[in-house]
């Protein structure tokens, strides 16, 4: 199956074409996913040596299927088992009509909660001779960090140190 065959199928519900679109991502990581679908219910089985990640993975089994789009899967249920063992060691459903809300929801609150800080360490040299002082050093640095951020948003000055021709600025986002 070439690529735009695979994802209009999968986008019809078409489960060995999900499946195929989910083990190129998992095979690198040694995770092989079986995918089964009847009654507007999707069933997707995650199997590798070591018990496979539920957080992690039914978050990206998730997000990846509410991309996707497919009309036709309303519920799914994700299983976690280890190579070699008769039963699954975790499942987890969940409604796929809901999920793009809660992924969006569950993004906001841990942006909320967990600011990135970014630090930018400008060192500029000069002399006095130049003419050059502390003041234009910091207009300048402030200037760079200003252009160097400028595609962030919800960004503000946390720290900035200023000494001899070296500005160090700390922002948090």
């Amino acid at each position: 199956m070439t690529q735009p065959n695979i994802l209009k199928l999968a986008k019809q519900g078409d489960a060995e074409a999900i499946a195929s679109l989910i083990n190129r991502h998992l095979h690198p990581k040694a995770i092989a996913a079986k995918v089964t679908f009847h009654d507007a219910r999707l069933e997707v089985m995650l199997e590798s040596a070591e018990v496979p990640n539920q957080q992690i993975l039914v978050a990206f089994i998730r997000k990846g299927l509410t991309a996707l789009g497919a009309a036709s899967i309303e519920r799914v249920k994700v299983y976690g088992q280890q190579a070699g063992k008769d039963f699954p060691v975790w499942s987890q459903e969940f409604d796929l009509s809901i999920a793009e809300a809660e992924i969006e929801a569950v993004d906001n609150e841990q942006s909320a909660n967990n600011p990135q800080i970014l630090t930018i360490c400008i060192n500029l040299s000069g002399d006095t001779v130049q003419g050059l002082t502390n003041h234009d050093f910091e207009f300048i640095a402030n200037q760079i960090s200003t252009d160097i951020l400028s595609s962030c948003t919800g960004v503000f000055i946390q720290k900035v140190n200023i000494s001899n021709g070296s500005s160090m600025i700390t922002k948090e986002r």
